[in-house]
């Protein structure tokens, strides 16, 4: 890219105000630090700000070639999807009020914004962005975990793809559900063992359970200790487990719940 194209903090501070001016003064006020901390974790905003800027500048315009108009102009409707972003969990946050200033002023929060934003400027579909715009609301106004787990489930977020999100979605809705009905309710057509369908799906639940967010139903005692499972003598099957085996029952841990709470769900409980 062309050396023009270098952050420039007063085209910022005027974008900032930009996204804000429809915003009454006091929220305005309210969400200029949220709207700053937004702009902070996108890299290409400044260099967008001050490319805009020389394209506009008739002067110049012979220096801007081919491929660097491209860039501008694709990063240009991105800037349009962010303020849209922004606008979305704002107006979510002031549904609260006052009751959120001092969290979502806060460098905690302020922390989870710019972190989420950078992993939205990287995702590769807009399901993934749609979840992290959930994220942010209920990150605001709602205080169910740590702010360090919120981060992780933005990790979970960036590492996981739709298909996984679809089984997580399967086992939230019918807890206890085992692998044979989760892909029923997902593709609902039989496939071979050896077949590259059944292989890619021992793949997700492999994912989810080691990665914690799904995990086999186990007996647990009063007090929350699970307990081992009984084993008896029985003949020993020819066959490996199926992919699709319809005995042993799914449910999300209690992270995978947590997880569901705020990233797939739109309605915000209110904070403590």
């Amino acid at each position: 890219m062309s050396d023009f194209l270098v952050f420039d903090r007063d085209e910022i501070e005027r974008l900032r105000d930009d996204l804000a001016k429809n915003l009454e003064p006091g929220k305005r006020r309210r969400f200029k630090k949220l709207f700053s901390a937004a702009l902070g974790g996108v890299p290409w905003v400044g260099g967008l700000m001050t490319g805009l800027a020389t394209l506009r500048d008739a002067e110049r315009q012979a220096e801007v070639n081919e491929l660097q108009r491209q860039w501008l102009e694709t990063h240009a409707e991105k800037l349009l999807a962010l303020g849209q972003v922004l606008a979305d969990v704002t107006a979510r946050l002031d549904e609260f009020g006052d009751e959120v200033r001092d969290r979502i002023e806060s460098e905690e929060y302020l922390a989870i914004v710019r972190l989420a934003f950078r992993a939205w400027d990287q995702a590769d579909s807009q399901e993934k962005r749609d979840l992290l715009r959930k994220l942010l609301a209920n990150a605001g106004a709602a205080n169910l975990t740590g702010d360090d787990i919120v981060k992780m489930f933005i990790q979970w977020i960036d590492r996981y793809n739709e298909i996984h999100f679809k089984v997580i979605r399967v086992i939230y809705q019918f807890p206890g559900s085992s692998r044979a009905e989760i892909w029923d309710d997902i593709h609902g057509v039989e496939v071979r063992e050896d077949s590259a369908e059944a292989d890619l799906f021992k793949l997700l639940i492999r994912d989810l359970s080691t990665g914690g967010v799904i995990r086999q139903v186990r007996k647990t005692d009063d007090q929350g200790r699970f307990l081992r499972k009984r084993t008896r003598t029985r003949q020993i099957s020819p066959y490996t487990m199926s992919a699709f085996d319809g005995d042993k029952p799914y449910v999300l841990t209690a992270l995978g719940q947590q997880f569901v709470h705020y990233v797939m769900d739109e309605v915000v409980p209110r904070i403590g």
